[in-house]
């Protein structure tokens, strides 16, 4: 079991201490749900997110529903949930945009249930997912994250892919090691306690596309977590201007590096050798794409990276590093 004493001097070694997160009043008549949907100029999708989750409406006693919206530039979402919601989804706008990360924070600070789940507005769930997680609840009282697999769907909802069984995550545990290396789990299909984000913060602002990735990792190592085999929610893949433009520059690969430095810190299994092949791996697929693509400033860029992560490795590991890439080019 990794601690709060533990987890809080590590984070604020690099600079990062979780924000706080109030918890909620005793004043406040708590539901078992709250469904957070964070919302930016995604209204064409918002119709579906909602439908999606007034089909497994439990009533306004056991569910809150809320729109966030990170003030939104080029749609009407809150016309969309006065259409959809008809008076049963709240709305609510803020002032500035402040950025996706930040916005999660907002949607835990609004949450009033003792369960929260975060669902972007362009995701859906699937029927039967609350009755599924509730069953999770009943079957594992003690733990903090409960969560299932998702359809990867593209902009017409059509399925693209499905997330993979974790047989780790199965049955309760509070190891984290499924997280480490990549991000198994997506907020369409994630539920965590209110309580836990009262003790323990919330969202790394700091981090940009690996927050979730930090955070699930950090519920399960202090709460414990489980997660279904069932397919039971769907995560829209497509075109992202944000995400192109950090793999341009190569920050995405830059924001993996600092999860790792944090995991690094943290848990004590971790492989930080198998974390900077992972990081080249990544540069150097992104440095070949946007070749291809005739970019030969974001080709250069990444490549850089490359390199730089490269130099930081043992010489015996890039040594085989480069024999396994010279086998792979003569048998191709």
């Amino acid at each position: 079991m990794t601690s709060r004493a533990l987890i809080l001097p590590q984070l604020s070694k690099q600079g990062l201490i979780p924000p706080l997160i109030q918890s909620v009043t005793p004043d406040i008549k708590r539901p078992k749900w709250s469904v957070m949907v964070p919302t930016y100029n995604c209204a064409t999708y918002l119709r579906k997110t909602l439908e999606s989750v007034l089909e497994q409406d439990p009533g306004t006693d056991q569910m809150q529903i809320e729109v966030v919206d990170d003030c939104s530039t080029i749609d009407d979402p809150e016309a969309v949930v006065r259409e959809v919601g008809k008076g049963r989804v709240k709305f609510f706008r803020k002032s500035h945009n402040a950025g996706p990360v930040k916005n999660f924070n907002t949607c835990i600070t609004r949450s009033t249930g003792h369960l929260v789940h975060i669902l972007h507005g362009d995701d859906y769930v699937l029927p039967g997912f609350y009755d599924e997680i509730s069953n999770l609840t009943i079957d594992y009282p003690d733990c903090t994250l409960y969560a299932s697999r998702y359809y990867e769907v593209n902009q017409d909802g059509i399925v693209l892919n499905v997330s993979s069984r974790l047989p780790t995550l199965e049955e309760s545990t509070r190891s984290p090691n499924a997280f480490y290396y990549s991000t198994q789990l997506q907020f369409c299909g994630v539920v965590i306690k209110r309580d836990f984000w009262s003790i323990h913060g919330g969202f790394l602002t700091e981090l940009i596309h690996t927050a979730d990735c930090e955070m699930w990792a950090r519920a399960v190592s202090i709460g414990g977590g489980v997660v279904t085999n069932k397919v039971l929610t769907s995560y829209r893949i497509f075109e992202s201007n944000h995400s192109s433009r950090l793999m341009q520059s190569g920050n995405n690969i830059r924001d993996i590096q600092k999860l790792h430095t944090l995991f690094a810190c943290q848990y004590a299994d971790y492989d930080q050798q198998l974390a900077r092949s992972i990081q080249a791996s990544l540069a150097l697929d992104q440095a070949k794409l946007f070749r291809m693509a005739g970019d030969n400033t974001a080709s250069k860029a990444n490549y850089e990276l490359y390199k730089t992560i490269i130099r930081s490795m043992p010489i015996l590991t890039r040594f085989r590093r480069r024999m396994r890439i010279l086998k792979q080019a003569f048998t191709q």
